[in-house]
């Protein structure tokens, strides 16, 4: 366990290999390369999903839930996969991996919190995605992805993240001046580092780095999704932390390029409770 750094050392960034940092599934990692080459094969996937039959029962579940209501339950991975299709199984796995991967950490209320903010954000990420011209599938992976850096510090010390969530309130500056604090690392570079590590599709590194960084220029791309997708999960009423703020709705919309605000120009309330509903069914299962 890696012990806080002393108020002497605050701002001290110490070397990364004392992190300690837990390891992602490789299922889930390993999903996430595949379905990224268009040339995989969907028996590969299979095989690989089903060579850990605890991950495997757990993402057939999911598949067979009422979050994807497929008209004929699947009975394997492979008919999951043929129905689902490989960008859409990417999500899932990734999915199952972080909540895997928060583990018991998840016993603390900050951290069901971080949880039910990265659903949000990945649900909300795939309907502005799925209105122009990006992948839905990878916007949901992103949206997912994001906070990867913010579950890894909390799963090293979930007690005392949990406090510095509570102390830290307001700003998500003063959270990541809080992180350096702590740990020496913010939950941003944390996010860049371990996408690198995990050899995962460099495009991630944006989106888990600049995700609270304002949205500029006239480019329009996947981070610009998860930016505004991360701050409406806050607004909705599904913050990181319960002391946030929260940002204004309608203000949030106008961000978004025309294509894209009308695929979520429905009234807040609706919206909310209908990704409270999609939380819900991942969480059920």
């Amino acid at each position: 366990m890696l012990r806080p750094v002393a108020k002497n050392e605050a701002m001290t960034k110490l070397p990364w290999a004392q992190l300690r940092l837990p390891p992602f599934p490789q299922v889930a990692m390993r999903v996430l390369q595949l379905a990224n080459n268009e040339n995989v094969q969907l028996h590969q996937l299979c095989d690989l999903i089903s060579s850990d039959p605890a991950f495997a029962s757990e993402v057939l579940t999911v598949a067979n839930s009422v979050l994807y209501s497929p008209r004929y339950p699947s009975s394997s991975i492979l008919q999951a996969i043929a129905v689902l299709g490989a960008n859409t199984l990417q999500g899932m796995c990734i999915t199952v991996g972080v909540r895997a991967y928060m583990g018991k950490s998840m016993n603390f209320p900050a951290m069901r919190d971080l949880w039910r903010h990265n659903l949000a954000c990945a649900l909300i990420a795939e309907r502005v995605a799925g209105a122009g011209s990006l992948d839905k599938d990878t916007a949901y992976t992103a949206g997912i992805l994001h906070d990867i850096g913010r579950v890894a510090l909390a799963v090293i010390q979930p007690k005392e993240y949990s406090e510095l969530l509570g102390k830290h309130k307001g700003s998500a500056e003063s959270i990541l001046e809080g992180e350096r604090q702590l740990f020496g690392w913010d939950h941003g570079e944390t996010g860049r580092r371990l996408i690198g590590d995990w050899k995962l599709p460099g495009d991630f590194e944006a989106v888990v780095s600049e995700h609270h960084e304002a949205i500029g220029g006239s480019g329009w791309g996947m981070c610009e999704v998860v930016k505004v997708s991360c701050r409406m999960a806050d607004s909705l009423g599904f913050p990181a932390f319960r002391e946030c703020e929260k940002g204004d709705f309608e203000t949030l919309l106008e961000e978004l390029p025309e294509r894209e605000r009308i695929r979520l120009r429905i009234e807040r309330g609706t919206l909310a409770a209908e990704i409270a509903e999609a939380i819900h069914a991942i969480e059920a299962v």
